[in-house]
């Protein structure tokens, strides 16, 4: 039994076959520089500082409104005095959704109120609302396999629930509810579309998030309830009786408005030597304040990079970036991959996973770079930190540049409590536990540190998927 734990043991460091590996790997050398800035980091204070004072400061942070515009100033603000170089906001435009009034309450058989948060892009009931009979779907696929022209004149209502998940993975298989239901729903002929919060906790507050229409498709009313009260109306249409329900939802197109990227760098010794892309995103939802989702991510990746620039200088150029808008379909990043499609970039890689801690790292290093991801594991092992066996290439908003073939490295955070307030009124300052996030400020601070002086050419890869 020891024998099988130490070849996982190894194989978990260094990427080797799972079993019946009994020799020694190749010895791997870290320069004790790496060790040192990241223990340094593991008494950081400027992640928190920063979520603290965004989500104080600034609050909510919807796309195009006012308060990400005054977010955008305080974040050159407050890089710029951290010490980082080029600071500046990188603008483009984008059409603003804007949330209005959400009312929901069952007319019959049960009556009452449920609580509710239209989706992003969604259509509107009239001002008065709209009462109609409710078809329930116990899953996405049964929404699909509905007749067409069978919900002219009435409510779907989409009932699949969410599990919790180290990796996050159940958002993939489960979010197809939101980003694509209410598209569906619509081409079947439904008058709107409620679904259960895509979200693994048993509360009331809804879980909001943005949805999409096909060209040609009229956006229909669509919002999500909050999981207690979806899981109310299931009993209520498992009671045998028709359901009722009563929506006001009044969102609407508000046009156009100016945004823009907040970028920082720490320069480098070597420009031809590629850009170490990193960041988060810097708008967020209006429910909550916006900490784990993404002022978090922002934080970890800031305070990383500060700690890289006091070490002194390094050969590749470290670039900040607090991408704009993320929520409503990646926008920021498509901009910033638009800006700088004539650069080069080495690596890239995003923080957007909340604030719990890193447990495991994927790459998606070319073979030239192979000896980078094995000094990785090796520095980013005392932080308890696997190397996963996947490929990496997470995130919407490097996601653009990580298509072009550059190089991903994913710091991969604990997501088992991050759906019970992903997109909430929840999601704020007392979610973030200072000693994870800490932990997260050390791995990003590890791995820039490997990065950014790997003597080795990073060059274009095959991008994941």
């Amino acid at each position: 039994m020891k024998r099988i734990a130490l070849a996982l043991a190894t194989t978990t460091l260094l990427g080797g076959p799972a079993l019946g590996q009994r020799t020694a790997p190749a010895p791997v050398k870290v320069d004790p520089a790496v060790g040192k800035l990241r223990d340094k980091a593991l008494d950081d204070h400027i992640a928190y500082d920063i979520v603290e004072g965004l989500t104080t400061e600034i609050g909510p942070r919807p796309e195009g409104s006012d308060p990400q515009a005054r977010a955008r100033a305080w974040g050159v603000a407050r890089l710029k005095a951290l010490g980082f170089r080029n600071v500046r906001v990188e603008t483009y435009t984008l059409p603003v959704w804007e949330r209005g009034v959400e009312l929901a309450e069952v007319v019959s058989p049960f009556p009452q109120k449920l609580r509710l948060a239209a989706l992003g892009n969604a259509g509107a009931t009239p001002p008065a609302g709209l009462t109609a009979p409710v078809v329930f779907f116990e899953t996405f696929n049964d929404l699909l396999n509905a007749a067409p022209g069978s919900l002219a004149g009435k409510i779907a209502f989409v009932s699949n629930s969410m599990q919790p998940t180290q990796d996050g993975s159940s958002y993939g298989s489960q979010g197809i509810a939101r980003f694509a239901g209410p598209n569906v729903a619509a081409t079947k002929g439904a008058a709107a579309i409620v679904i259960r919060s895509i979200g693994t906790d048993h509360g009331r507050g809804p879980h909001t998030g943005s949805t999409n229409f096909a060209p040609g498709v009229t956006p229909i009313p669509a919002a999500a309830l909050s999981v207690a009260d979806a899981e109310n109306l299931e009993r209520m249409v498992k009671r045998g009786k028709p359901v009722t329900l009563h929506l006001t939802l009044t969102p609407r197109q508000i046009g156009t408005r100016e945004s823009g990227n907040v970028i920082a760098e720490v320069p480098g010794t070597d420009p031809n030597a590629g850009i170490v892309l990193i960041g988060g995103h810097l708008d967020s939802w209006d429910l909550g304040t916006g900490a784990i989702d993404d002022a978090s991510g922002i934080g970890i990746t800031t305070a990383a990079a500060k700690y890289l620039m006091e070490a002194g200088r390094h050969r590749r150029t470290i670039r900040v970036v607090w991408f704009g808008d993320e929520e409503m379909g990646g926008i920021g990043g498509a901009a910033y991959a638009r800006a700088h499609a004539n650069e080069r970039h080495a690596t890239a890689g995003e923080s957007d996973f909340g604030a719990d801690r890193v447990w495991r790292f994927e790459t998606n290093l070319p073979d030239s770079a192979r000896a980078v991801a094995d000094r990785l594991a090796v520095a980013l092992a005392p932080l308890g930190i696997v190397r996963g066996t996947g490929v990496g290439g997470d995130g919407t908003d490097v996601g653009p540049v990580l298509r072009t073939g550059v190089a991903a490295i994913d710091l991969n955070q604990d997501g088992t409590r991050y759906f019970d307030y992903h997109h909430t009124p929840e999601d704020t300052l007392a979610l973030i536990d200072p000693v994870q996030l800490r932990q997260n400020v050390a791995a990003w601070t590890a791995m820039l540190a490997v990065v950014a002086d790997a003597p080795e050419e990073i060059g274009p890869v095959t991008p994941k998927g």
